[in-house]
């Protein structure tokens, strides 16, 4: 008896699943608030120095900028006395004419769209400006620190504790940062709270998973991901609301406490329960679920040698001992497994750059995120038809390869064409959350049932270091003003090109072993087969 088996008869679809989904889901809502909150709390008003002391007029306190406005970090040393006649230079000290210097009594700061952010807080401007990008790169080296520590502590003290922990966590390190007295405290906290964010994903979908029928798991998975996306809607409409940053930051973290109490009624993993020798607890957990659906006398029936003895084989079967050197033990795995890190990396990189960046379109900041975050909803059904006729491979490479090419146009597009800027943004994010959409899919059927896990694993360190790489490569525009744009189109080219190395896996068979994957002949592309259509049996995978 397999544990789909025993779910189906303490009630595998009934009131239990429906709450249960819902708890782990909710929580999603303001992850996604969390991922892009930067985009709010640390925009960039316009700005320009606190003219000097002998100062007639702000016009003649300051440079005139490249564009045509006062600079925003500098101003003349000795301003001219306005005459009759207009500015006057004959009270300047020898030499002096002209001369400029830094800001060195602060800024003032445009507050009609923001009243505060951590930029005004902390004047990261003209010399400090690369301190915003490095907070958000922090925040994404949590993100990938936290799946890495969590990941193996929930092995350790179970899926659930986890999650309730994760939680917490979530919510106090971001009251902290709301309260934060200096930008190196602020920085610190946003590094725990992307921590946080890791444990919250990694239990929630192993949870979710695990407590479905095998048929509905898609949808399950499908529905979780658009509350994330919902997410992106709600994030703009409070930032709107509430302009002062500390209160936003507020407000998206303390959902959280609210979550971390009704964490308590989420249902252990069974697996895990009955692996690390608490078959007991297991047993107790699927009578609760037999009861709330409604089949207490189903759950009594279940025995706790029956459990040990059929779930004990399902689950010692799939833990056999792989580490990650497994991913290239062979020409096939090390040719998957370095395309696929690739492919990972520039969705990461190249979505982050995206959805971080939406300030510099010239477009009311508010409307385009709500834009943005409606460009996943056509994306990700779209991307599934053409999972599902067209092929995995094409897919994934031409979805990267739309996203670069739309960011290389855009360097083309002159500044004051916004609109154009903007379309070519959407269309390119849109693309790059239907290959986040492929790419879940397709990492799970390269790679054989045995080492799945592993391989999901590298995914994921992979797009988290392309996410937290990012930020940094907008430093690089103060060299080269297009140049941030180059990359962040090249890398998603880069992984488009990689993906047709990769073979296709659309109706063909699951590996289960290495040794299967190793009988796969070379050419199978070209090899006309007759196979039926079979549908993806997530119930193969490790969870």
């Amino acid at each position: 008896m397999t544990f789909s088996e025993i779910l189906e008869r303490v009630g595998s679809l009934g009131p239990f699943q429906f709450m249960h989904v819902l708890l782990l889901s909710l929580p999603v809502l303001f992850m996604a608030s969390h991922n892009l909150l930067q985009i709010f709390t640390a925009a960039t008003p316009p700005h320009h120095c606190v003219p000097a002391h002998n100062a007639t007029s702000l016009a003649s306190a300051l440079p005139v900028g490249p564009n045509g406005e006062p600079d925003r970090c500098l101003r003349f040393t000795h301003p001219p006395v306005e005459g009759p006649l207009g500015p006057s230079n004959t009270t300047f000290p020898n030499g002096t004419w002209g001369h400029t210097e830094p800001c060195l009594d602060g800024w003032i700061y445009d507050r009609s769209t923001f009243a505060s952010t951590i930029v005004t807080e902390w004047d990261l401007v003209c010399n400090s400006r690369q301190m915003k990008e490095m907070a958000q790169s922090f925040y994404m080296g949590g993100i990938l620190v936290g799946g890495i520590v969590f990941g193996s502590l929930s092995d350790r003290f179970g899926r659930k504790p986890i999650l309730t922990f994760s939680y917490l966590l979530l919510a106090v390190s971001g009251t902290c940062s709301a309260f934060s007295p200096s930008f190196l405290s602020y920085t610190f906290f946003r590094f725990l709270a992307g921590c946080s964010l890791s444990g919250i994903s990694l239990s929630t979908v192993i949870l979710c998973v695990e407590w479905v029928p095998t048929h509905i798991r898609a949808i399950q998975s499908t529905i979780t991901g658009y509350f994330y996306t919902i997410g992106q809607f709600i994030l703009p409409g409070l930032a709107y609301t509430i302009t002062e940053w500390r209160w936003l930051q507020f407000v998206v973290s303390t959902p959280f406490y609210v979550f971390f109490l009704s964490s308590w009624w989420v249902a252990e993993s069974v697996r895990w329960l009955v692996l690390t020798g608490k078959s007991p607890k297991a047993l107790k957990e699927l009578q609760r679920v037999a009861a709330f659906n409604g089949r207490k006398e189903e759950g009594k029936k279940l025995s706790l040698e029956e459990l040990k003895l059929n779930l004990h084989k399902e689950i010692a079967s799939s833990k056999t001992s792989y580490g990650m050197l497994s991913l290239f033990q062979n020409s096939a795995l090390r040719r998957i497994s370095c395309c696929i890190s690739l492919i990972w990396f520039a969705t990461g990189f190249g979505y982050y750059s995206l959805a971080m960046g939406v300030e510099d379109f010239g477009v009311n900041i508010y409307m385009l995120q709500i834009i943005f975050g409606g460009a996943d909803i056509p994306a990700k059904f779209v991307s599934v038809l053409f999972l599902s006729y067209v092929g995995r491979r094409i897919t994934q490479g031409a979805c990267l390869l739309l996203a670069g090419t739309a960011i290389l146009a855009n360097i083309f597009v002159p500044s004051d064409m916004s609109t154009i800027r903007t379309s070519l943004a959407v269309f390119g994010k849109g693309c790059l959350s239907s290959s986040y959409n492929c790419l879940i899919l397709y990492t799970s059927e390269l790679y054989p049932t045995v080492i799945r896990q592993r391989g999901m694993g590298l995914g994921n360190l992979c797009t988290r270091m392309g996410s937290m790489v990012a930020p940094l490569v907008k430093i690089t525009g103060e060299m080269i003003p297009f140049l941030p744009a180059l990359i962040y189109g090249l890398v998603p080219v880069l992984g488009g090109i990689t993906a047709f190395f990769l073979p296709e896996t659309l109706n063909t068979a699951l590996p289960e072993t290495i040794e299967d994957l190793e009988r796969r002949k070379k050419p199978e592309e070209t090899e006309v087969q007759n196979i039926p259509l079979q549908s993806y049996e997530p119930e193969k995978e490790t969870s």
